[in-house]
């Protein structure tokens, strides 16, 4: 899978103070864990059910310089959490959110975008069991999804205290939210980051907060 805009809001954007241990479900080829790794000194979990994106995310990983902060495990996230004994400060996701859809022919794909292999409820489930009082659970899905994510927050005991809200340019609708969740009840917030003011002519704001981890910022 290729880097894609979703991670790199996602792992530009998180507040990661204060965390010391962080935990990336389907961390794909490792974008993720390696840009929250970059902007932290904490020791990342980061868990894959595709065989050959856990190869290339530990690949990656060995030749990053934060090799020695990054585990990747090959296994879903319904086997990893009964096995696990860290309490996580911060989980993050960047997950597939197909449901119902025409899938493509190629499995690995199909699994990256497709919700059958980890629905809302998993990650709920896992994210109750895995955080630490205070930990945060931050996730990005389409506008649709993120509703439905908030509704079943709740009766996980979780509660919604910031969004990102995030267009593609001015005039174009909310594509994509993302969302931090925590056990705790916080003064909620909500932002909204506009990606492109014209074609191909990108935001101050969005280079602000991604230029780090481009090479052309």
């Amino acid at each position: 899978m290729k880097v894609g805009t979703d991670g790199v809001l996602l792992g530009a954007w998180t507040e990661i103070a204060s965390s010391q241990h962080i935990l990336d479900i389907g961390t794909g080829t490792g974008l993720m864990a390696l840009m929250l790794a970059q902007r932290s000194l904490a020791k990342i979990d980061a868990v894959e059910i595709d065989r050959d994106a856990c190869i290339q995310a530990r690949e990656n990983v060995e030749r990053s310089p934060f090799c020695d902060r990054i585990n990747v495990y090959h296994s879903s996230i319904q086997d990893y959490t009964p096995t696990c004994s860290v309490r996580y400060d911060l989980i993050v996701s960047n997950p597939p959110f197909f449901a119902n859809a025409y899938k493509a022919p190629n499995k690995e794909r199909a699994i990256a975008r497709h919700s059958d292999r980890l629905e809302q409820v998993d990650l709920l489930q896992a994210a109750q069991q895995l955080l630490s009082q205070n930990g945060r659970l931050v996730v990005i899905y389409p506008t649709e999804a993120s509703q439905t994510l908030h509704q079943k927050a709740e009766a996980f005991g979780f509660f919604c205290y910031r969004k990102l809200y995030v267009k593609p340019t001015l005039n174009s609708p909310i594509k994509r939210v993302i969302i931090v969740l925590a056990k705790n009840q916080s003064e909620y917030q909500e932002n909204t980051l506009t990606i492109e003011a014209d074609r191909h002519i990108y935001t101050a704001e969005f280079i602000a907060l991604i230029k780090d981890f481009y090479l052309n910022y």
